[in-house]
């Protein structure tokens, strides 16, 4: 469920792709609304280092090294960077599919206890 709550934030377009990855995790991890508004400035390559705004997200919404593991090689892997800029340029993902590919792997290693998908 948060995937799907995720990709439907991103794409009402109303929420950039970290916005939209703590909105899809809002319920689950009782997040306060503050947290989705403070990270408008976090879309478009702003967010640390450069990084892609959903995986940013989801690497400060994981609990698990193992997870931050597995989401930083899954766009490495797929995404070919971990650098907005550069996984726009390469064209393999575009933003609504980084934000699907974060969501499912913090919610896969992270909270498939908790809800289903």
């Amino acid at each position: 469920m948060p995937t799907k709550k995720a990709l439907s934030a991103y794409r009402s377009g109303k929420q950039n792709c970290a916005q939209s990855l703590y909105s899809g995790f809002q319920e689950l991890l009782q997040l306060p609304g503050e947290i989705i508004e403070s990270a408008r400035k976090l879309g478009g390559g702003k967010a640390e280092e450069g990084r892609c705004g959903a995986l940013h997200a989801a690497l400060d919404l994981s609990q698990r090294e193992e997870t931050k593991e597995q989401l930083r090689s899954s766009f490495e892997r797929r995404a070919g960077s971990q650098q907005c800029r550069e996984i726009r340029n390469r064209k393999l993902l575009n933003c609504t599919e980084c934000v699907e590919l974060a969501a499912q792997v913090l919610s896969r290693n992270e909270h498939s206890h908790d809800e289903e998908e």
